[in-house]
Parts: C-alpha cells; structure tokens; sequence
C-alpha cells in the first residue's frame, strides 16, 4: 500500500509538454537524431523521411519568425560600424591652381601676423604655433614659409575697425515723471590722444561726450554714433550694429554714453545730422554746438529745461576684450577656401574610412579661423552658410558625421533671419550646396539596403542623422528666391525609394531566379527571393517606416509593400503558369514552399490595423498552388509513415532517459505530429471550402499514421522474447507509455487541424468532419491501450489466483489479515515496479485491469466453494475492504466510486446472499427484478395492465389490457403471444397459483382485455420483495414455447394496498405501461446463490425457473 501513496502528478510532466518538442534545442534522442543541414530539395523518396522532415523542421523554423509585426528589438542584432558611403573626390570643392595656393597660404600668414584682440581660452594665442601650423596645412618647407611670411611682412598693414553691437541694457534710472525714461546710446571711439589721465589719490574721472576731455577738447564729431530712441522704458532692447575705424589698437577706447531723451531736438537728432556736415570746420562748429547741449553730469539749470538727461556711461579698452576686423577686405571666398584646406588637413589625420569624425578642429585651426571670419567682417549667418557648405562637400570626398552636418544646418537656422542680407552670389552658392548634398542623399536612399542595413543599429542611426538633415533642407527653401529643389524634396525621396526597390529588386531576381532559365530551375531561386523580400518587409516596418514617417512624413512602408508585393506576385503568377502542366514531386515541393511564403507576405500586411489583403496583387495566390499541395500532403503522408517505421526499428523499446517513460519513437512521433500541426496552421489555406477538403484529409491521414505506429509498437513487442518468471514487463510498460504519449500528441495536433468553416462557423467549435476523426482515433487508441494493459495484466493472472487460492484454503484459526498479507505483499511489489515505470494514466489502467482481475478471481473462488462455514464469507468480506482500501491509496489512487461498481456489487451481493436464509435469497431474487430498469425501453416491447386490491373480498385484481412492439420470434415475422401472470416469491403465497391469457395469434401488439383474481391477504402483498410477475411467452405448436419478455410491478404500490380504494366494487386505478425485459447477471446472481443450496425449498425454487429459462432464446 505504501507503493500507491507516492504516486505523484508529476509523472505526466513529458508527456503534458509535448508541444514543446520542435522547440527543443537538442537533437532527436539516440540514432535517429539528424543533421539539421538544409537537405536536397528533390524527389522525395521512400526511405526512413529523416530528410523530409528535417527540410520541414526548416520551413517551421523559416514561419516562427513571421507571427505578427516584428519588434526593432529583434531586428537590431549588430552595432558593428556602418558600411562605408560611396565617395567622390570630384564632388568637392574645385581644386585651386599653385597661384592660387599661395595666395591663400599668405592670406592665413596675413591673418595671423596682423591679428588683433585678445584670444578666449579654448584658443592659441601664440604666434609660432599658429604659423607652424599654417605650414603644416599647406605642406611647405621651411624656406618657402619664411619667404611667404618675409612678403606678407613687408605688405600694407591693414586698416582696423570695431564692430560694435548694442543689444539691451536693464533696470536703467526712471528720468521721467511716469516712472520711465527715454532712453538711447551714444558711442565712439575715444583716441590715444583724447584718454583721461588717472591721477594719483584723486577719484577717476569718467569723460562724457557732452563735455569732453578737459586736456584733449572735444571728439572728433566721425567717431560717434547713436542708436534709436526706446520710449517709455528701463530695459530697452535695440539690437544694433555700428563700426568704428581704429587708429591706434593698443591704446583707443570704446566709450559708450545713455541718454534719457526728453526735447524735441536733442543730442540724438543732431549726432545724426553730422553726416550733412562738410568739410573740418563746419563739423568743428556742429561739435560745439552738440557739447553745448549736453548737460554735466545730467544737473541743470532754469534755462536748460528741455536737454537731455545723462544715464550713465561706459569706457571699454580695444585691445582687452574686443576682436579686429579688417576694413576694405572681401574675406568670404577666401575664408571658404581656407576652411576647406584646414577641414582636409584635420580629417586627414583621422583614422582612414573613419566615419564618425565630428569636424572638431584643433586649436590652432580654430583659432585662424576665428581670426579670419573676424577680420573678414562674416556675419554668424555667412559663417554659419561657410561651415555648411564646405563640410557638406568635404563629406561626398570624405564621410563625417551625420550629426555634425545636422549642428550646422541648426546653427544656420539659429541665423537666418539674416538670410535676406545674404549676397546674391552667396544665396546661390548655399542653393548649389543643399542641391549637391540632396542629390547625394538621394543616391543613398536609392542603395538605402546596402549603406543602412537594418540590422546595423550603427548604421540605423546614420540614416536618421541624414533624413533630419533632408528634412532641414526643405526649411530653407521658401527664403529662397532661387530654388534650390525643382519638386519638393519629399517626392523626391519617395521617387528615389521607388527606384531603388526597383533596382534591388531586379538585382535580386538576376541573382536568384534569372528568367532566362528553365522553370524548375527558376523555382528555388524564386523561393530565397520571397523569403529576402519578406525580411525586408519585416525590416521597412519595424525600422525604415518609423524613420521616414516620423521625420519626412513619407509613407515608406506602404511604398516598398505595394511595390515589392505586386512585383513578386506576378513572377509567381508567370512561373505557376509554366509549371502546372508539369507537375512532379520536386515542383510540387519547391511550390509549396513558395505559396507559404507568400502567403505569409500577405499576412503580414493584415497584421497592420485598418489593411485589407483582398486588394494586393496576391489576393487569390493560392488558386494555382492548390494542385501542388495537394500532391506535396500526399508526400506528407507517405514520409509520415516512413519516419514512424524507420524510429520504430531502431527504437530498442526503454527510456529515452530518467525523467522520460516513453521510448525514442514515441518522441519521435509526437515530434512529427506537431510539426504537421504546425504546418497546417502556416498554411491556413483561405478558401473554406478547399481548406474543408485538405484539412480532413490530413486528420485522416494523421489518424491512420497513429494508428499504424501503434501496431508497428504491438508486433515489434510481440516480437520480443519475454524474460523467464517476469510477471511486469519492462517492454509493455514503455509501449503503452508510448500509446499514452501519442494519444495525446496526436489529440493537440487533431485540434489544431481546424479550418474555417465560412460565415456559419462557430469560433472556438471544432468542425464536425475532424471532431469525428479525434473521437474515432480517441476510441482506437483507448482500445490499444487497453489491449496492452490486458497483455501486460495477463502475466500476473496466475500469481493472483494463487494468492486468492490461498486465502479460501486458509484454515479458520488464522487471523484474516495473516491469510491476506501474502497476496498485499506481491500487489505491493509489483505496483511499485509498475508505478516506476508507468505514467499516471497507465498506472490507473493497468490498477483498473488488476482490480477486476481480482474481483474475478475471487469470484472464482466462491464459485469453487460451496457448502463452506460463514467464516469463510467473512474472510473474503475482509479481503475485499483491504484490497479496496489498498487501490484507494487515501485518494491517491483509484476513486472509490470505480471501485465500488461494476464486479464488485455483484462480488458484494454474493458475500451478502452467502449470509442470508433461502427465503431471504428468494425475496432478494424478487426485489432484484423490481429494482431492474430496460436499458432499451422498446426493445422487447411494452405491456398495460391494471391492478387493484379489493379489500372486501380480500383479493387482488389484475387485469392485462394489450402489449405492443412485442418481438417477432416466428418465422413470419409475427408471434403467437400470450401472458403468464404470477405472484411471489412464491413463500408468501404459497398457495396462489400462476395465471396466463389467451394465445393471440399471428400479432406484435395483441389486445388481451383479460381480468385475474387472486385470493392473498394485504398483509402478504405489503411485505418487501412482494410482486406481480408478468411473462410474455410466444406459443408455438410443434416446439416449447419462446420466453418474449417479463415485468415487475411492486405489489406496495398497488391501489388498495398502499392506500385505501375508493369506490369498492369497481375496478380501480390507471392503466401502467410496463417495459418489458429479461434478466440480467444481478437478478441472475440470487439464482446461483440457491443453486448451491441443498435445501428443499431452494432446490425447488431453482427447478421451476430453469423450466422457464428453457423456453428463453438468446436475445435476437
């Protein structure tokens, strides 16, 4: 017992995860593991079907990948670097001339000798540095460097102005009685000759342009200027530009003077008068005439009521934060030049093909640059504009950064609102640029598969960084009045995707399936064709699409899958066409393959929400490769059952392993079942009507694959020589773990062969034809199963009757449980080898087999034993509890309720019937027939009586109306019916003899109308077991008479006698329709039980109804 209480569910663990087989990373167990490697796709031929199924394992693998839309997680496997870009050294700048060189090389040697201002931090102040580094750039030797510099010494110094910008001031002094002021700037350039001197111990005198300097006299009238009026306000914004020539950069001030401006002719108007003022002394006097307007220090007197009030002033030295610019000087073409000779020079040192390089200059280089671009008066625009174009062009010679193109394109928008001061020439210089780089982009997009990968996260990215920098072209454009695009930018992006899905596309066909070749030929090409096109399409939508939507607005994906689909749906329609008349395996097989993939294209555009399939180009594919799958599932079929025959030969019938229970074969079947399983579900053929026809037959064909590897199992086990004296078998036990393990494999892969059944199909609701199919196969494999169990029970057949043998020959002075111990010890033993190697569904059929192999036996024993003590009885009455409470296991085991049916009530009526009485015996034979319900209501026809107790006359009434549907029992196809009408058990009415009705002849429903008194006490009709037995009997003339059919009707529940009657005299009570029967084994078993009494009254008993069973026939 102690066996059945360690079964665990665990058991089942391999046998309820036999979907994950194909997931399985390992092999197929001992030789029937295969190479993986893509097999020959020819012929199939017969053989063992490793190859097919191993080129099937493929096509699965192929489809796993396709179930929905593909995450960019997945599609993003590498971040090596990007594929190198094409590049062109002809698409940079031109190249300049000798001449031309060192003009430019003495232009840089110009700009660092002449240099003014002082450096900020980030840049090199020091002169040998940046000479050095001008040699470097321009590759000359040291006497060429020092003549160029000797030349550029003795050239005409430069003439230096100061660009001065006044953009705001803040919290200024409240001049006016509304709380503001008016207020304006007046600057100028204060001369060596005009600075104040400090003096020693005394407070610093700040100058004013309304008094000058008390030395010097007044400013010269050209060195001022003034910015607008800003009323009603401390925190003015002007935002204006001036420049101021300077004589003397080391010494010369900036000085700057507020204003808060109040009278209708101020300072401001008559500053800006000088301008009208010619020649030295009319300016002279206009001077004077300015500083007598102005107040000191902003006090006035009476008669100044009207001047302007002073704010406060500011005096900044030139040379200590300021940058020179060179007056007179068209810098723009040479600073082009020159940052396209240092740009080269810098990515020059960079590693070679590098592609990542940001365009950050050294030092030195940015410290010239920044010296010319000053010196050259470029706004941050035209610099800006530069920086654009010359890198631009340097990356179709040389790659950089995406993300740097992208900076410059922003600092250029940061800018232009200065665009309308651009030159003409400039303009259409930048117009040339963003032409020249959209061409390049475009070229890219064309090869967009080759420099993009979509695998590549590096060169993902890249494509990104180009599409935001397309994207900021298209911001410049409206400012142009010469267009730099003809169409707009963004139809031409999707004319450039166009043509390269185009040119990729027939690059691919020329590579793969040319047409120039024979159509069979053709075929696996056109198969890796549509698979590419399909990883593409995975690609587009879970990379490209986000990109280009996000940034362009251009629908890409639709693009490419309207394209790509329509040019792969005619190349399949064309080659169908060639290849249907000649229709061979390998045809069949390479088209197979072909439609699946194609179909799995057209999937996927359903996948996306709101697509409709039925307007692709392959809607209605499948029409021509019906032919071929049909063929290639008959191929199926045939390698199904080779790969099952080669397993089963080489399958050596024991545990693939220690978890397992089953053998090598069972898993190779599962394996092969789910893989049919699974290719149906690819192949969701959309056609209800044909997937109606190729779905049911391949469940049948899968059915009798089953079913024929369950007999490979059964001959190859018979086969088997059985070891000497082994009453469980090892062998058996793994067969039928094998059959369990298939039952449930083929019952999963059965359920997923469903097919739409159009509009009127039920979702969720298995088509009847294949429902049909699982439950036949369901009932042959249970059948099987219980074929192996009875095979694998049969050996302990013997074991079990010794063992109940020595149980009924115990003597009576041993104690019960030491008689039954022998036979729980060998139970014990032989379950716990069973339960090591059965699951648990076997494990509860072979205790099933057992419990009823004992139940026989004990019967048996009974049987053989007759005349014995009660204690005998008793015995087994123990055994049986014990053999019950040992196959329970505490509810590890068998439920109680199928050990408490079937045998066992008729093992426990006889237990029960060897302790009664004969009379006891009797009644309970009577009790039976009225607990005795037909299972066939109108098999052998139907019987109406009436029956009432007359208390009066103390007499009961029974009157036998008609019979119907009774069973034919002569030969012309009718009988000669009459009823024999009787009381029992015939104890209580020892008297009363049995009545019968007149013979009708030649009828199946005869009308009787007969009434029958019989004279008993009521008290006799209330006991239990009391009765009316109704027998049907079919007269015949020359032979004993034909037993049709008997009723039962309880004489407790008759009227008169359960209850009072009502109306005495009259015949009382409804008619009841009795269903006719004959006598099963538990009425049966009370007869046995009285057969082996040797009393009077049971042999008598017995006689009269053996008379009557002579006249019973078999049941027709």
């Amino acid at each position: 017992m102690s066996t059945l209480l360690e079964i665990k569910s665990s058991v089942l663990r391999q046998v309820q995860v036999c979907p994950s087989f194909r997931r399985k990373t390992e092999q197929e167990p001992a030789s029937t593991s295969v190479d993986l490697q893509e097999p020959a796709t020819g012929a199939w031929k017969p053989g063992d079907g490793v190859e097919f199924f191993a080129h099937m394992r493929l096509i699965l693998k192929k489809g796993e990948g396709r179930q929905g839309l593909p995450c960019p997680e997945v599609l993003l496997r590498s971040g090596s670097p990007a594929p190198a870009e094409p590049v062109d050294s002809n698409r940079g700048l031109r190249a300049l001339t000798q001449e031309e060189v060192e003009m430019l090389y003495e232009e840089a040697l110009y700009t660092v000798l002449h240099r003014a201002g002082t450096m900020s931090p980030d840049q090199v102040d020091d002169e040998e540095v940046l000479l050095a580094y001008l040699q470097q750039v321009f590759g000359t030797n040291p006497e060429q460097h020092a003549e160029a510099i000797e030349r550029v010494k003795k050239a005409k110094a430069p003439t230096y102005a100061l660009k001065v910008s006044v953009m705001r001031a803040k919290n200024l002094l409240a001049k006016d009685p509304n709380g503001f002021s008016d207020p304006y700037c007046m600057l100028g350039i204060l001369p060596a000759s005009g600075t104040p001197r400090e003096q020693s111990g005394q407070k610093e005198q700040r100058f004013s342009f309304r008094k000058g300097s008390k030395r010097s006299g007044p400013l010269p009238a050209k060195c001022i200027q003034v910015t607008e009026v800003k009323s009603s306000t401390l925190n003015p914004v002007w935002k204006e530009h001036f420049l101021f020539e300077i004589e003397d950069v080391s010494t010369d001030q900036l000085h700057l003077d507020i204003w808060d401006h109040d009278d209708d002719v101020s300072l401001a108007e008559a500053c800006r008068k000088l301008n009208e003022v010619i020649g030295l002394k009319g300016m002279s006097r206009y001077f004077k005439q300015i500083v007598k307007s102005a107040r000191a220090n902003g006090t006035a007197g009476p008669t100044e009521d009207h001047t302007d009030d002073f704010l406060g002033c500011l005096n900044i030295p030139v040379r200590r934060d300021t940058i020179m610019s060179q007056r007179g000087r068209f810098g723009f073409l040479s600073y082009l030049l020159l940052l396209s000779r240092v740009l080269r020079f810098e990515h020059r040192v960079e590693e070679p093909n590098s592609s990542s390089w940001h365009g950050e200059l050294s030092g030195p280089g940015t410290t010239i640059l920044c010296l010319h671009g000053a010196q050259s008066n470029l706004s941050p625009l035209q610099l800006a504009v530069l920086h654009w174009q010359v890198s631009s062009r340097h990356h179709q010679t040389r790659t950089l950064d995406y993300g740097y193109l992208l900076g410059l394109l922003e600092d250029m928008q940061a800018h232009w609102e200065e665009a309308p001061l651009l030159p003409q020439e400039q303009e259409e210089s930048l117009a040339d640029s963003f032409s020249a780089f959209s061409e390049f982009g475009l070229r890219l997009l064309r090869q967009l598969r080759d420099y993009f990968p979509a695998t590549n996260s590096t060169a993902v990215y890249r494509l990104e960084l180009l599409l935001k920098c397309l994207d900021k072209l298209q911001l410049f454009q409206p400012s142009f009045e010469i267009c730099p695009f003809e169409t707009e930018l963004n139809m031409d992006i999707a004319a450039a995707l166009k043509r390269g899905n185009r040119e990729w596309y027939d690059r691919l066909l020329s590579a793969k399936s040319p047409r120039e070749l024979p159509g069979p030929q053709r075929l696996a090409g056109l198969v890796e064709l549509a698979d590419v096109i399909y990883e593409d399409l995975q690609a587009c939508y879970g990379i490209y699409a986000s990109l280009f939507h996000g940034i362009l607005k251009v629908d890409f994906f639709t693009l490419t899958f309207r394209q790509l689909e329509r040019l792969v749906a005619e190349e399949a329609w064309v080659l169908t066409e060639e290849l249907s008349p000649k229709m061979t395996l390998q045809v069949a097989s390479g088209l197979f393959e072909l439609y699946l993939t194609l179909a799995d294209i057209q999937h996927f555009w359903s996948y996306i929400p709101g697509r409709d399939s039925r307007s692709l180009a392959l809607a209605g594919i499948h029409t021509p490769f019906l032919p071929a799958v049909k063929l290639w599932l008959q191929v199926l079929r045939d390698q199904s059952k080779w790969r099952l025959q080669g397993a089963v030969d080489v399958d050596t019938l024991e545990p693939v392993d220690a978890s397992s229970r089953h053998s090598s074969s069972a898993a190779t079947a599962s394996l092969c079942f789910s893989h049919i399983q699974e290719l149906w579900v690819r192949l969701a053929w959309p056609d209800p009507a044909q997937a109606q026809g190729l779905g049911t037959q391949l469940s049948q064909d899968l059915c009798e694959a089953v079913l024929f590897y369950t007999e490979l199992l059964r001959k190859k086990v018979d086969a088997q020589p059985g070891a000497a004296g082994e009453a469980v078998s090892e062998p058996l036990c793994v067969v039928l773990n094998n059959v369990e393990l298939v039952r449930r494999a083929s019952g999963q892969a059965l359920r997923g062969l469903a097919w739409p059944e159009g509009a009127l199909g039920l979702e969720g609701v298995l088509p009847r034809p294949l429902l049909s199919c699982i439950q036949a196969l369901e009932e042959d494999l249970h059948r099987e199963a219980h074929t192996v169990t009875a095979h694998l029970t049969s050996k302990m057949v013997a074991d079990i009757r010794k063992y109940v043998q020595h149980i009924s020959l115990s003597p009576d002075s041993i104690q019960n449980d030491e008689a039954v111990a022998p036979l729980m010890k060998y139970l014990d033993e032989k379950l716990a080898l069973l339960n090591a190697s059965l699951v648990k569904e076997n494990l509860s059929r072979v205790l099933e087999a057992l419990w009823e192999l004992l139940l026989q036996a004990i019967l048996q024993a009974l049987g053989a034993n007759s005349d014995v003590s009660a204690d005998f009885y008793g015995r087994f009455h123990f055994t049986l509890e014990a053999l019950v409470s040992f196959f329970h296991a505490e509810g590890q085991g068998l439920p109680l309720e199928s050990l408490r049916d079937g045998s066992y009530k008729r093992l426990e009526e006889e237990l029960r019937l060897h302790k009664c009485s004969t009379r006891e015996c009797i009644e309970q034979f009577y009790l039976d027939k009225l607990k005795q319900r037909s299972l066939e209501q109108n098999r052998f026809g139907r019987l109406s009586v009436r029956c009432h107790y007359e208390a009066a006359e103390q007499r009961l009434a029974v009157e036998v109306l008609h019979a119907a549907d009774l069973l034919p029992l002569d030969a012309n196809g009718l009988s000669d019916p009459f009823v024999i009408v009787e009381l029992g058990p015939p104890h209580l009415f020892p008297l009363v003899r049995s009545q019968r009705t007149q013979v009708k002849a030649r009828t199946l429903h005869p009308v009787f109308d007969e009434l029958f008194h019989f004279s008993v006490p009521a008290e006799a009709c209330r006991h239990r077991g009391a009765c009316v037995l109704f027998t049907v009997m079919d007269h015949d003339w020359l032979s004993t008479n034909d037993f049709a059919g008997e009723a039962a009707l309880s004489l407790g529940s008759v009227s008169g006698i359960a209850r009072p009657q009502v109306g005495a005299g009259s015949r009382a009570g409804q008619p009841i329709t009795l269903h006719l029967r004959r006598p099963r084994a538990q009425v049966r078993s009370a007869l046995r039980m009285l057969e082996g009494r040797t009393n009077k009254e049971a042999q008598e008993f017995v006689k009269k109804l053996k008379e009557l069973e002579k006249c019973m026939e078999a049941d027709p």
